[in-house]
């Protein structure tokens, strides 16, 4: 069913209830999700973007239902990504030769997702625009690597609408449709694990375009994302936080990750925790097994902390496997201006504390000297290295 924007401006996506993980596995949703799509009725008729290809036929038939298929002018495909071009296929089966509005990246993602089906293609560019009638129009705006190379955004003229596809969305299931409407904490939370688990890589990237925006000094009533609430009260909020987040952002926190074999490794990094607290009262710490927890949500409080340990025992000269994949991780997503130590307990050859330490130098992270490696289980002479590693964690350079 279609939901009323603003204007002349609907939604028509696709809200998504079951969705337990997106990027394949890659990404984990725990409240939901929404594909959303935006349907302009002026003059023209114009199709911003569609949803996942699981969910194409009920899409269809929810728009046939709003509207004779046939009357859409054309269609403005903000990126390629199959969650949001996923119903092209079938809706172009039913109204061939409908022009698509994209960037000249978008046919190359198209064409190599589809094939090659003799699409009809306008390829835009940033400050181009098209006149959608009753003294209106639509402006587009490349925004290149957030997160593909061939995102744009489309502005609306005289609703101020921008529909910023992958910027200032979450993955997120609102019923409400709008933010003012939505848990405000569940918001939030899921506005800054979409950031730090798919833009932040990109964050000077995101830094620039949100310098872009300021200086194109448009109105903004309403910013319309691919995923999650839609922004009508304070819209420039999320940008605000954006500008933030991309500025290597981070809290009075520090994170401790490890796994353990034996419950070792679990000793030091519990003994860590609470002498941060001692020595810092005000810094929150947050400890989490890599194992045992989300991964998404680990980064995130990495994405907020100012300092991390790693820990980890060593397995067959090397460190735990799922340690071993998690800093894999950690260092795609790029932090900056982060601090790290690492720590672990070994049996025999004890290599775990040095790999870890080059890992998180090559993750991007200042490593500190400081570390703790204890054979077997952790004495006492090992417990009495922790205030120093505590203490180089939570110091200010």
């Amino acid at each position: 069913m279609r939901r009323h924007i603003k204007g002349n401006v609907s939604w028509v996506g696709y809200l998504d209830w079951e969705l337990e993980s997106f990027h394949g596995d890659d990404y984990s949703i725990f409240n939901g999700s929404s594909q959303n799509a935006y349907l302009i009725e002026e003059e023209k008729t114009v199709l911003i973007d569609t949803v996942w290809t699981p969910h194409r036929f009920d899409f269809l038939e929810n728009l046939r239902q709003e509207i004779d298929l046939h009357k859409i002018d054309f269609i403005v495909a903000n990126h390629g990504e199959c969650d949001h071009s996923g119903s092209l296929t079938a809706l172009l089966d039913e109204i061939p030769g409908t022009p698509i509005y994209c960037t000249a990246s978008a046919v190359k993602s198209l064409e190599g997702q589809y094939g090659k089906r003799g699409w009809n293609f306008q390829v835009v560019k940033t400050g181009d625009s098209v006149d959608i009638g009753n003294g209106k129009k639509l402006i587009f705006v490349e925004m290149k690597m957030l997160h593909w190379p061939d995102s744009m955004a489309t502005y609306m003229t005289g609703d101020n609408i921008l529909f910023s596809n992958d910027a200032f969305g979450q993955h997120y299931a609102v019923a409400e449709l709008f933010n003012d409407k939505a848990d405000q904490c569940l918001l939030w939370k899921e506005a800054i694990k979409y950031y730090t688990n798919i833009l932040n890589p990109f964050s000077m990237l995101v830094a620039k375009k949100v310098e872009e925006l300021a200086k194109l000094n448009l109105p903004f009533d309403i910013i319309a994302p691919s995923h999650g609430a839609i922004w009508r009260d304070n819209p420039l909020q999320i940008v605000e936080k954006y500008a933030e987040w991309a500025k290597a952002y981070q809290e009075d926190q520090i994170t401790i990750a490890y796994d353990t074999m034996w419950e070792g490794t679990a000793k030091l990094a519990h003994k860590l925790a609470e002498e941060i607290m001692t020595q810092s009262p005000n810094t929150v710490v947050k400890v989490f097994n890599i194992a045992k927890s989300d991964k998404n949500e680990i980064m995130t409080e990495v994405f907020k902390s100012r300092a991390i340990a790693v820990g980890s025992s060593t397995v067959s000269n090397s460190i735990i496997s799922s340690v071993a994949g998690w800093l894999e991780f950690l260092k795609q997503l790029k932090f900056k201006n982060k601090k790290a130590a690492a720590f672990g307990c070994y049996g025999w050859s004890g290599e775990s504390v040095k790999i870890l330490q080059e890992k998180l130098k090559e993750a991007g992270f200042a490593v500190c000297e400081e570390n703790v490696r204890s054979l077997w289980n952790p004495e006492e002479e090992d417990f009495a290295k922790i205030p120093a590693l505590a203490a180089s964690l939570l110091k200010r350079d």
